[in-house]
């Protein structure tokens, strides 16, 4: 849901607000009777949808663990995380997929767990990981229900996930939840399928169609079930709303500090065919600490 701030009149304090925004959120949280998770209604087709995904998905992934992204990557992802060793940070990956983000930094040397609510999506990611799937600790369960005890990483990890969730709102108190004081996390994501809510932004993705095929690149939506992810899209609530707006927002209402963002980050992560797949839906980076 897209909470926007209200005018108020007469005193207004913020940390009273932030304190109690995420106690209404967390409440929520607490009605799933002896901690049994209730799928939110969207849940199921995700996760149907994503595991039919899982060996494309795979495939990409394993190309980019082959090539320059990972050191990108990983150069990115340290610049913003606490500047101890990595053998003393704790660091959650949501919504892990093929394990990308995982296995880059377990072969750094950070203390990895990667969450994943797709059982088939954590099987490629064992797989990916090779000699690493066992420094890794995998967990089946929907990031916006965690089942882990408050204040248990130093830094939450997130690639293209936020836009795909049911509750995002939840999902990122959740996540704040189970950083320690002073952690860190970063969410690297993109305004995706706003091209179904936006006439201009429907010409500029058709425009992206039309420029993978001159460059005689792999089309990245065309080898996808663009119906079924459309269909998820038009029902999720983050796909009409502009980004990384929303996420300030619901960060600040949740107590996070330091919010900064980088919407510039993809022209350092991203490879040249996703350069031309994606340019109408720039990625972006939030950075934020508990």
């Amino acid at each position: 849901m897209n909470r926007r701030n209200k005018p108020s009149r007469g005193f207004f304090c913020p940390m009273r607000s932030c304190v109690l925004y995420t106690l209404k959120i967390l409440c929520e949280i607490a009605k799933n009777k002896d901690g049994e998770q209730t799928m939110g209604k969207m849940l199921g087709k995700i996760q149907a949808y994503w595991t039919n995904r899982a060996e494309g998905y795979s495939q990409t992934n394993r190309e980019e663990l082959a090539g320059a992204q990972k050191e990108k990557w990983l150069a990115v992802l340290k610049e913003g995380f606490p500047k101890r060793e990595p053998s003393e940070i704790k660091v959650l990956d949501m919504g892990t997929g093929p394990g990308f983000f995982a296995i880059i930094l377990a072969r750094a040397g950070y203390q990895v767990t990667a969450v994943d609510c797709t059982e088939e999506m954590l099987c490629k990611a064992r797989e990916n990981a090779g000699d690493y799937a066992g420094r890794i600790n995998w967990r089946q369960m929907d990031v916006q229900r965690l089942e882990f005890a408050d204040e248990s990483f130093d830094v939450v990890v997130s690639r293209n996930l936020t836009w795909d969730l049911e509750e995002p709102d939840r999902a990122y108190a959740e996540w704040m939840r189970v950083l320690k004081t002073d952690g860190i996390l970063l969410n690297f994501d993109a305004n995706w399928y706003a091209h179904l809510f936006d006439a201009g932004k429907r010409r500029e993705y058709e425009a992206d169609r039309r420029r993978a095929e001159a460059h005689g690149v792999e089309d990245h939506y065309v080898c996808t079930d663009v119906a079924a992810m459309e269909e998820i899209a038009r029902q999720i609530p983050l796909s009409p709303v502009k980004r990384p707006e929303w996420d300030i927002r619901t960060l600040k209402q949740i107590g996070a500090r330091s919010i900064r963002t980088d919407c510039k980050i993809w022209s350092r992560v991203w490879s040249e065919v996703e350069k031309i797949n994606y340019a109408s839906t720039p990625m972006f980076m939030v950075r934020a600490v508990k």
